[in-house]
């Protein structure tokens, strides 16, 4: 890590072409973190840059596998699991989300049943959040406003749902429409709970050792405390909606997610370079090897979930599953997606065809003041302008 303050002059330019004028502007963007991981990928080369601790009393210096929340990031997880389980037969495109509800649950209807896709791809008409769900503990509102909230809260409050428009009519970002498919995939199994099944069919298989949808981390795993307008704030918890947000990861597993993505194909080997670009205070890149076996139904998956399903109107903006794309001049699409809790800020962009990932965590809260997100896609955009 590098300490605050450290000469940038010191220090060239990351493997991959990262100017360290860009990687100071990142890890500059998000003033009320203790703690900052951002991981580059570039035409087979990757590579770490961390500054911090895990907390800013007590914590540990960050690594490349400390865990993060990463909130609607969990919702790529998601995506990747609905399309393991389409290529397993289990579930199609096209099934009413009320076949892999529990027998009686009220789902509304609007003209058309809604579907899994439509859950996708935010065309389900469903509102942002369950009706309820911000009275249910006004006390947790400024802190943790999902805590409380179950899975049966959840499906109650489907019962009540007007939709905002019918099923696969018009894009509206729902955490209560992602967070009904992770319910939907999961019944589709037999009930699993989301995390074993997410575990099971792409956590382990992609050697992602720094992930899980679990609160604690792995033994011997370190995990940031998240702050929130200067203060600390209590572990992020959404017992009704985990598909929708209660995944943490690492830079590290998140690189590895995007690399194979890029390249499904060769999603069982990769590797970290290492790498010290000695400056004062201690910048390092890592070594980190991560293997995994993908079954054939994830490799699947791994193509499926990056396929543009719909192109938004009057702009250059499509949808994946879930993935956000914006189409480039060249031709390209540059993959993205965000996410944010009450403590911690993340973001993954990649770019197939320029064969490019950039993964950005810090641990604070987003808002206007951390112009966190923005600087890492404008980072990723400027690195795409310049060649390798």
């Amino acid at each position: 890590m590098i300490q605050p303050g450290a000469p940038a002059a010191a220090a060239p330019g990351l493997p991959g072409g990262l100017p360290w004028e860009s990687a100071e502007a990142l890890l500059s963007a998000a003033p009320g973190a203790s703690a900052v991981a951002v991981g580059l990928y570039r035409r087979g080369q990757r590579s770490f840059l961390v500054r911090g601790s895990t907390a800013r009393e007590g914590g540990v210096p960050v690594e490349p596998s400390t865990r993060f929340e990463i909130g609607s990031l969990s919702k790529t997880f998601t995506a990747l699991l609905f399309a393991e389980q389409i290529a397993r037969g289990e579930v199609g495109h096209h099934d009413p989300v009320a076949r892999h509800l529990p027998a009686g649950t009220c789902v509304p209807v609007r003209g058309t049943d809604i579907t899994l896709t439509h859950l996708a791809t935010h065309t389900s008409g469903l509102p942002r959040l369950p009706p309820g769900l911000l009275r249910s503990d006004i006390r947790r509102l400024p802190t943790n406003p999902y805590a409380s909230f179950t899975r049966a809260d959840v499906l109650r409050a489907l019962a009540r749902t007007r939709l905002r428009s019918r099923p696969g009519t018009h894009v509206r970002y729902s955490n209560f429409g992602v967070g009904l498919l992770g319910h939907a995939l999961c019944g589709a199994v037999g009930g699993l709970p989301y995390e074993g099944l997410l575990s099971a069919r792409v956590l382990r298989p992609l050697g992602l050792h720094d992930t899980s949808a679990t609160a604690d981390p792995p033994p011997n795993g370190t995990q940031v405390t998240g702050y929130g307008h200067g203060r600390p704030r209590p572990p992020f918890g959404i017992p009704g909606l985990p598909g929708a947000g209660a995944v943490r990861s690492s830079a590290r597993d998140l690189l590895t997610v995007a690399e194979a993505l890029i390249r499904p194909g060769d999603a069982d080997v990769m590797e970290a370079d290492v790498m010290n670009l000695g400056v004062p205070g201690g910048l390092g890149l890592r070594h980190t090897a991560v293997t995994g076996v993908p079954s054939a139904p994830l490799r699947t998956a791994l193509k499926d979930v990056t396929r543009p399903r719909l192109t938004l109107p009057r702009t250059t903006s499509q949808l994946a599953l879930i993935w956000n794309i914006r189409l480039r001049s060249d031709g390209s699409g540059l993959y993205h997606h965000s996410g944010g809790t009450r403590g911690c800020t993340s973001f993954v962009t990649f770019s197939p065809r320029h064969d490019t990932a950039l993964v950005a965590l810090a641990n604070c809260t987003p808002g206007l003041r951390s112009p966190f997100i923005q600087q890492a896609y404008d980072t990723m955009s400027d690195l795409l302008r310049t060649p390798a």
